[in-house]
């Protein structure tokens, strides 16, 4: 006999359980026609409150029958559990009611369920109204976050009113654009050219000099510069609102991170000056954003939002690698979850190769060639502007300062080849090493022989000239008219005299200051006389002895006659007995190296006919490789400043020591840049939990526990949200600890964004699961209400006491018992 014969009788159901069931049968799709494992569905089983449950050994107990439900259609349900809805109740997978009296539950559901068939007369205007306050709630809430963080980086911006920290670099770069002088620094240029535009619209003519710390702007308008950066730097904490609501679906979440950046001291600090910083930690949250926001489009690909996320990725990569080579990090996080995307594309077997091999365009085109692209355009338009010459052409080669108006080299005509008598200056070939140079000065005692220091320079200097001549004479004037012009060639035998001392250059066996193993160079002699250590045989690389020597296109090498070793420069920078040059020495070790190859630049001599340079010129290829040498030399040689508070890695995440902006005395307007401590050290601890709570969490979950489903619903949130913010973390600090650079506090800042946004996902998700844990106390529903607000006020608060390292402080320093600030200082390395 079939079930629909079956003689057992119907489960009788009151009026109030009937409702229910037409109610959940009327909001269920009906199964569709077909078949295949897409249209299979499963009766569930429905208990009822006051209903005795159908016995466990009968498999047809307890169904409904179509008489025992005499409205609507009859119960059916998807196979599978459904998803649990974040920030509610639990989700189960099946109709379940509790257990209980049927009539005081009956009575609410009934009640309920008449409001919403009143409502149900007129669906679309509560339905609309309902998403249109939620969605007015989003924004107002967004456009809070925003107007405060804006207010707290506009706040005092014009204080004070003199030059702090490293706007006397950044501020007097903005100024070479302005003048389009070319200089040179260490990082891309982007951040410096926005700098310079935000002047020049606001009024700035580029006249100040930015010399030092404590200059007063006067009447020099710097608001325009300052307010640029302060309006990037405002973006980051919407930005960062933004990325967390969409790695956790959690309000809360996104306003605990928002609240965090807002109050941190160093963020606001950094914020309010005319640094690099703001624009860098700008270009990376709208990167990180626009990754996520294109993330959550992948169920609708292709379409406009996907195609506009995607490409916003690509030219935030652009910008943050524009400003700051650190700008590399965020481009390996945006490229591990782009291989991570693509290879779960190439797993998912309902798409085609075809689609698949869409995917992967689209990818390379906005996250390769377009951030690409971009940036060579940044370097074009950087190299088109500095078009004159300034304190930064010595940096790089010849053929470069051949373009730049106003060098010496720039249409200028000079003899082609070498001769004896000429006044020259010799370059090194590797980049940022300088000029071959000399001055009065000796080598202290304990440093080889106390011989004149030589070494090289990297700006135009009359110590950079010397005289070349023929080794075994010296009576002679070789400009004298009436001797006849003679060539040098490869494998002559000269003497270098340096023209401003008559000082012959010289070398013997005396170690050299700072490389071991090397010979010192001198200058030796007087008036040119000097010995048999004076000798160089000068070579020109692949090329035969008796061909003559090329002005700046050959590259020579200097063999010294006595020791046979190699006239070259380490790139070491001497003591400050040596001016903080760089070192020349002699190597033993023959092996053709950039050190040790130089060309002859500047070329003297009224008997030879001249040639024009222009042949020389560099294309661009040329000019944007060159540049990124000279830039990546440039970064790992720099060295810190006199009074200059420098810092390890390891003190940035525990707030160890903070950096003066502005002053040092109790008269001074003092700024100090100071992570809010309670911000700091929460997020220490947050990443410390998020790796004891996230590997508890995966590994139930690799171990195949089963967890319900709202546990299991924060928990992905957790491991995947958590997870992404992480990885910055991670891949925005660790890299310091392999830098052979100097490294300071500030460098941090990128990676505490990222922490600041685990600790609003993690305790946002903490507090979600004590809300589950306690659903049967009546403070479920609070705790996660109360700990939020709580995190919110400490952070206020917070705020509120250390608020005057940020905006400027007047008065006794912290050490001083009389001080406002003296109960604040919780660290003796915090020196405000």
């Amino acid at each position: 006999m079939n079930r629909s014969q079956s003689s057992r009788p119907p489960i009788m159901l009151c009026a109030s359980c009937r409702l229910l069931v037409a109610r959940a049968a009327t909001t269920l799709p009906a199964p569709p026609r077909g078949r295949g494992p897409a249209f299979r569905y499963q009766r569930r089983e429905l208990h009822f409150p006051g209903h005795p449950e159908p016995p466990s050994n009968d498999s047809s107990a307890g169904r409904l029958t179509r008489q025992s439900v005499p409205l609507g259609r009859r119960v059916i349900l998807r196979r599978g559990r459904m998803p649990p809805a974040l920030g509610g109740g639990l989700a189960g997978s099946e109709l379940r009611f509790r257990r209980g009296r049927c009539g005081s539950q009956a009575a609410r559901v009934v009640g309920r369920d008449v409001a919403a068939e009143t409502a149900a007369r007129n669906p679309k205007r509560p339905a609309r109204a309902s998403r249109l306050f939620k969605a007015v709630g989003r924004w107002a809430l967004l456009a809070l976050v925003t107007l405060l963080s804006f207010a707290t980086r506009f706040h005092r911006l014009d204080q004070p009113a003199h030059i702090c920290w490293d706007e006397t670099h950044f501020g007097k770069m903005g100024s070479y654009y302005i003048n389009r002088t070319f200089f040179f620094d260490v990082h891309p240029p982007l951040g410096k050219m926005l700098i310079g535009l935000a002047g020049y619209l606001s009024g700035y003519d580029g006249t100040f000099l930015f010399q030092k710390p404590g200059d007063k702007y006067e009447h020099h308008s710097y608001m325009g510069m300052r307010g640029f950066c302060a309006f990037l730097g405002s973006w980051l904490v919407p930005f960062a609102y933004l990325t967390v609501l969409d790695l956790s679906k959690s309000f809360p979440a996104a306003l605990l991170t928002a609240a965090l950046l807002t109050f941190d001291t160093g963020c606001l600090t950094l914020s309010q000056y005319i640094l690099l910083d703001p624009i860098l930690m700008f270009f990376i949250m709208a990167a990180m954003l626009s990754m996520v926001k294109y993330n959550s489009c992948a169920d609708r690909p292709f379409s406009a939002s996907w195609w506009s996320w995607l490409s916003l990725t690509g030219i935030s990569l652009a910008g943050a690698l524009g400003v700051k080579f650190v700008g590399l990090f965020i481009i390996v996080q945006v490229g591990l979850n782009t291989i991570s995307d693509l290879w779960h594309l190439f797993g998912d077997l309902s798409l085609s190769l075809v689609t698949v091999g869409k995917h992967l365009t689209a990818r390379i085109l906005c996250l390769i060639v377009l951030p690409l692209a971009l940036y060579v355009a940044i370097f074009a338009v950087h190299i088109t502007v500095l078009n004159k010459s300034g304190p930064g052409d010595g940096f790089f080669s010849s053929a470069f300062q051949a373009r730049l108006s106003g060098n010496n080299l720039y249409n200028a005509s000079i003899p082609e080849h070498l001769a004896y008598g000429s006044v020259i200056t010799v370059k090194n070939f590797r980049m940022a090493i300088g000029y071959l140079h000399s001055h009065r000065h000796l080598y202290p005692e304990g440093v080889g022989a106390r011989q004149q220091q030589v070494t090289t320079y990297l700006h135009k200097d009359y110590n950079n000239l010397w005289i070349i001549k023929k080794h075994n004479t010296n009576s002679a004037d070789p400009l004298d008219p009436s001797f006849p012009v003679e060539f040098v060639r490869h494998g002559d035998i000269v003497r270098l005299e340096h023209k401003e001392t008559s000082r012959n250059l010289h070398s013997h066996y005396h170690e050299a200051p700072l490389t071991r193993k090397h010979y010192q160079v001198t200058g030796y002699g007087i008036n040119g006389t000097g010995d048999s250590n004076d000798f160089w045989r000068i070579e020109v690389i692949n090329r035969k002895f008796g061909n003559r020597i090329k002005v700046l296109r050959s590259r020579i090498r200097l063999i010294h006659l006595v020791t046979g070793c190699v006239l070259g420069s380490s790139g070491k920078v001497l003591p400050k007995w040596g001016w903080e040059q760089l070192e020349v020495t002699c190597t033993p070790y023959l092996k053709d190296t950039l050190n040790s190859i130089w060309n002859v630049e500047d070329h003297i001599n009224p008997k030879l006919p001249n040639i024009s340079l222009d042949v020389l010129q560099p294309s661009f290829p040329e000019i944007l490789l060159e540049s990124h040498m000279v830039m990546i030399r440039g970064n790992n040689g720099l060295k810190p400043k006199d009074n200059e508070f420098t810092s390890k890695p390891w003190h940035w995440p525990i707030n160890y020591q903070g950096l003066r902006f502005s002053g040092a005395n109790d008269t001074d307007f003092r700024v100090y840049l100071l992570g809010n401590p309670v911000i700091w050290w929460l997020n220490l601890v947050s990443i410390a939990l998020y790796l004891l709570s996230g590997s508890i969490a995966a590994i139930a979950i690799q171990r195949g526990a089963q967890l319900p489903a709202e546990v299991e619903g924060l928990t992905k949130i957790l491991l995947r949200g958590g997870g992404q913010v992480l990885l910055g973390w991670v891949l925005h600090y660790f890299p310091f600890f392999l830098m052979g650079r100097i490294l300071y506090f500030h460098h941090y800042f990128p990676a505490m964004l990222f922490s600041s946004m685990l600790t609003g996902i993690l305790w946002d998700t903490l507090l979600r699961l004590c809300a589950w844990a306690l659903a049967s106390s009546c403070l479920a529903r609070g705790v996660h209400a109360l700990g939020i607000l709580s995190l919110l006020l400490g952070a206020a608060y917070s705020f509120y006491l250390f608020h005057p390292l940020a905006y400027g402080m007047v008065g006794p320093l912290a050490q001083d018992p009389e001080s406002p600030m003296a109960g604040l200082r919780w660290l003796e390395s915090w020196d405000f």
